[in-house]
């Protein structure tokens, strides 16, 4: 009962974790780039995203252009948008797998040694997501950091965190969890039963036979019995007789 409720909390928390993915990928905001001119009225907000950028001026809606190229992007937004369709698919995937190894289901009854091994596939499908969408998040997150604290770069090229790097984070330690619990939960693979002690229904019935018993005395001792004396008073007694 408690593995069940246990699977249960990993479906939730894996699905939380794959909605976060999903919305870190769609979004433009993984790099801000905020400029303020001389005068506060001139103020230009510029988002960076995996599949279009975005400009966003004061009083003024936002007004997004997809990328006409894949060169447009730097080096690690050009991974990233491979990892995190990669994280999309392996967490979706892992979660429709794992929904056949529960409890609560009836696919594959009769044989628990299968769903322990089709939540521990669904459970490792899913840490490798969450791996596919912590690298391309840290990898540019710290490549901002890098070019913030450039001494080189003007202040128009510096760029800041934005959003979808924070929830690609949380998203990440979402489907970690979500990933132990399933692996965790279907605890070790039982090898069966002995077959040395299982028992045959279809044997033939063999009764008792109780062996004989040996005697305790040993054989030199018996022929000592057996065989006369040589003693003459004994010859003579065994010849009156």
């Amino acid at each position: 009962m408690a593995n069940g409720a246990l699977e249960i909390v990993g479906m939730c928390v894996s699905l939380i974790g794959l909605i976060g993915v999903a919305a870190s990928t769609g979004m433009p905001m993984w790099r801000v780039t905020a400029f303020i001119g001389e005068n506060i009225i001139v103020m230009e907000t510029r988002y960076e995203g995996l599949w279009m950028n975005c400009f966003r001026q004061a009083n003024i809606r936002m007004q997004c252009k997809v990328y006409d190229s894949l060169l447009a992007l730097s080096p690690d937004l050009q991974a990233a948008r491979g990892l995190m369709c990669c994280s999309v698919a392996l967490t979706g995937l892992g979660l429709l797998i794992s929904i056949a190894g529960m409890k609560c289901t009836a696919c594959i009854q009769g044989n628990d040694r299968a769903k322990r091994m089709v939540l521990i596939i669904a459970g490792c499908m899913i840490l490798a997501g969450c791996f596919c969408c912590l690298i391309p998040v840290s990898w540019t997150g710290h490549a901002i950091i890098q070019d913030f604290y450039n001494p080189l770069l003007i202040d128009a090229q510096r760029r800041e965190l934005g959003e979808a790097l924070y929830i690609g984070w949380v998203s990440s330690a979402f489907l970690f969890a979500g990933g132990c619990i399933f692996t965790c939960c279907s605890g070790p693979l039982d090898k069966g039963p002995d077959p040395r002690y299982m028992y045959n229904r279809n044997a033939p019935f063999v009764a008792y036979q109780p062996q004989p018993v040996q005697s305790f005395i040993q054989p030199s001792r018996q022929q000592s019995f057996i065989q006369p004396s040589r003693h003459p008073s004994a010859r003579s007694a065994v010849a009156y007789l």
